[in-house]
């Protein structure tokens, strides 16, 4: 039997899955990831923690398999996206906290550049817009805040990279500089046209190139684990950004196939091909590249908080007692009464881009009770997803036929069933819903020549499927008063 193993280093927690080529799971090990919280909008991870947790989650999966480390043909590895990582290159000694995709530090200055007239070139190049969420104006202030990091930077002596690359320069120890192109395509700083770093975009940001990883495609040789770290030289031949891999392990191959993955954020994906999408408000995005083949592009729908919304009822309100329990309390009303909850905790995403965002409640009465509240969370994750989607269908002329859904809020009936209704389309869950997870284990197939596409789509399979209920004229209705909310947090903190 071929294994593969799937690195999966996620916003909030940290796991390793050991698959069969066939894509059946043998074994799991995760650990949850510390979120540092140190100014109102900054969000950080310590970069040791994540390669530590990923360590004892990859050696404890693999005991509990049963196999030998040198039974495995590949390791995929899939992550979050953005998050800015600095570290020495001698040593791999981390230089900063990373600083996570979800922060908002840099909002002045990508406002900044907004006003100078600059977003039309970034968005020609990297397919994506102005925003404190990608990884080029994270860098900038590292760059400009921790002492002595832009000199070293400048001699080669620091390393920069997105959470796929510190892995890859850990788990070979210190031999692989890498990324993959989608994730590379994130930064802000690589050119989705010409599949190089662009060089006005450094300038523009300020970033010495000699701390930049080497791009490969998607399924390529990413080099090998160092024995001392695994246990055996195991090949690294699948990478690929978290939303880019749950498309592919959905099997999402023909274009105007799309999926969403409802995490901490929710993030929609359609498969747009092989030329960039022209975004309306939905970025465009490298999705993969696998050998021998043209780049495969895709439109994307970012939406910063969606579970973390219902984590917020559980942890700064109480409301809950954990994330489990909204969908029967939201259950128990028919539905949210008029209330309206607009998350932008951290911001606001697609197609609205505003990091001055807040978030609101209205609609409240004096019979508002903590079950609107809640029904009105999961409303507010359909209402997101379903602006994106708009969006994306705006900017490829697709209309949407179904949607697949994975992620842990896909356990949630109700929220996929709001979902449809809110959609007007069928939303369809597979029967694994760790599609970022699977995707990067069928990537890391392909890279160790063990899989292919087709053996790949054969194996997607549904549990189940959630038509659409709601008639046009409710469904338009609702939305409509979801849009008043949002324009009610637009710009809440801008001065």
């Amino acid at each position: 039997m071929e294994y593969l193993l799937s690195i999966d280093q996620g916003t909030t927690s940290s796991r390793a899955t050991l698959y069969a080529a066939s894509g059946e799971s043998l074994a799991t090990e995760s650990r949850p990831l510390a979120q540092h919280y140190p100014n109102p909008g900054w969000v950080e991870h310590d970069p040791q923690e994540i390669w530590e947790g990923q360590l004892a989650c990859i050696a404890e999966a693999i005991a509990k398999a049963g196999i030998a480390p040198s039974q495995i043909a590949g390791i995929g590895i899939t992550n979050q996206r953005e998050t800015t990582v600095v570290w020495e290159r001698g040593t791999g000694k981390p230089l900063h906290r990373a600083i996570v995709w979800q922060d908002r530090r840099t909002a002045e200055l990508t406002e900044s550049l907004k006003e100078q007239g600059l977003e039309a070139m970034v968005r020609e190049r990297t397919g994506l817009l102005l925003d404190p969420y990608f990884s080029a104006s994270k860098l900038c202030w590292l760059l400009d805040r921790v002492d002595g990091l832009r000199r070293r930077a400048e001699r080669g002596e620091v390393c920069f990279g997105t959470v796929d690359s510190w892995l890859m320069f850990k788990l070979s120890g210190g031999q692989s500089h890498l990324t993959d192109i989608s994730n590379a395509s994130r930064t802000m700083l690589f050119n989705i046209n010409t599949l190089e770093w662009d060089e006005d975009l450094l300038r523009l940001f300020r970033i010495p190139r000699a701390m930049l990883p080497e791009v490969r495609g998607s399924a390529a040789g990413f080099g090998h684990t160092s024995g001392e770290v695994a246990g055996a030289e195991i090949p690294i031949a699948g990478v690929a950004g978290d939303q880019q891999a749950a498309l592919f392990g959905q099997g999402c191959f023909t274009p105007g196939m799309a999926k969403a993955t409802f995490g901490t954020g929710a993030f929609v994906v359609m498969n747009s091909g092989a030329r960039p999408g022209v975004g309306d408000g939905a970025l465009s995005t490298i999705a993969w590249q696998l050998p021998g083949e043209a780049v495969q592009y895709a439109l994307e729908g970012s939406i910063f908080i969606a579970g973390a919304a219902v984590q917020w009822l559980q942890e700064g309100l109480g409301l809950i007692g954990n994330a489990r329990e909204v969908e029967a309390l939201a259950a128990s009303v028919s539905d949210s009464a008029g209330v309206y909850f607009v998350p932008a905790l951290s911001g606001l995403g697609t197609p609205y881009w505003d990091p001055y965002a807040r978030g609101v409640i209205a609609g409240l009465t004096r019979g508002s009770t903590k079950a609107h509240l809640a029904r009105a969370a999961l409303d507010a994750i359909a209402f997101q997803t379903l602006d994106a989607i708009r969006s994306m269908e705006k900017a490829s002329g697709i209309a949407l036929k179904e949607l697949r859904v994975d992620g842990g809020a896909a356990a949630n009936n109700l929220l996929l069933q709001i979902q449809a209704d809110l959609l007007g389309v069928p939303v369809l869950r597979p029967r694994c819903t760790e599609s970022t997870s699977l995707g990067a284990a069928f990537l890391a197939g392909i890279g160790a020549g063990v899989l292919d596409t087709s053996a790949i789509a054969a194996q997607w399979a549904l549990d189940r499927r959630f038509e659409p209920q709601m008639e046009r004229k409710r469904r338009e209705e609702l939305h409509r008063g979801w849009q008043k909310c949002v324009r009610l947090s637009l710009g809440w903190e801008k001065n």
